[in-house]
């Protein structure tokens, strides 16, 4: 008989962007699978809602923290009075970003800058923040949220490419430093989900991104999910440095 097991039992997670799309159901799913989960955003009633729907899973114990990761001292508090409360930090999903698009002659220096500062940079800060605890811990996951954008670019999207790009290669060059002592860290790049964003686009664009994925559909939030789920587990304890992508196929 299959173990019915969880998979996250007792792990200490954060989620930054928790509070909508992808983030959701990343938080949604660990707490399932046992995880004890930390949830930040910037938009406390959407934190509220997710935290009273965690709270009813297997009655899991929750934290919310309304959360700017642009913000360097408010992601060391928040990571601080995570330990006052569960003393240990297993794992790390930086999920948290921003679009700001436009053409790259039209493109504001606070379009640039707000869409770096918070994916790239708030990124940063809260890796920093986290692996001053696992390495103490000698263990941890840390998950990085990335993009096929990153990888192949996107006309419109210079700075969104750009910050995702840097990313995936902070996510390489800190794997290397940390291997040692069992921090593992990874990057998930997603393709086209079906979230509120994509749902806002007019049906042309969308017939035109359905044409470019080989399996013929987008993919849903769950399924970048089970990704960090795969990632943030035991199964993937000999993987680090690497980047997944999801995407039913677009880039290969």
């Amino acid at each position: 008989m299959p173990s019915t097991e969880k998979r996250l039992k007792d792990k200490v997670a954060i989620v930054t962007g928790a509070s909508r799309g992808i983030g959701r159901e990343i938080a949604l799913l660990f707490a399932r699978e046992g995880a004890k989960v930390v949830i930040t955003a910037r938009n406390k009633e959407l934190l509220d809602s997710l935290a009273e729907e965690i709270s009813q899973i297997g009655a899991q114990d929750c934290l919310s923290f309304v959360l700017d990761v642009k913000d360097s001292q408010k992601v060391e508090e928040m990571v601080d009075k995570t330990l006052d409360k569960y003393h240990r930090v297993d794992i790390l999903v930086n999920n948290a970003g921003i679009t700001r698009d436009g053409l790259l002659l039209r493109m504001s220096d606070d379009d640039w800058d707000e869409v770096l500062d918070t994916n790239l940079k708030g990124t940063f800060f809260c890796m920093r923040a986290i692996a001053k605890v696992m390495m103490r811990q000698r263990a941890g996951r840390i998950i990085n949220m990335a993009s096929v954008i990153g990888l192949i670019g996107n006309a419109g999207q210079a700075n969104y490419a750009a910050s995702k790009a840097g990313i995936i290669a902070l996510t390489k060059s800190v794997a290397k430093e940390l291997g040692s002592r069992n921090v593992l860290i990874n990057a998930i790049a997603p393709g086209f989900i079906d979230t509120e964003m994509t749902q806002a686009l007019g049906d042309d664009i969308k017939d035109t991104i359905l044409k470019s994925i080989p399996v013929g559909f987008l993919g849903k939030p769950a399924d970048v999910a089970k990704a960090a789920l795969f990632l943030a587990s035991d199964e993937s304890s000999f993987i680090t440095g690497q980047v997944l992508t999801v995407d039913g196929g677009m880039v290969m």
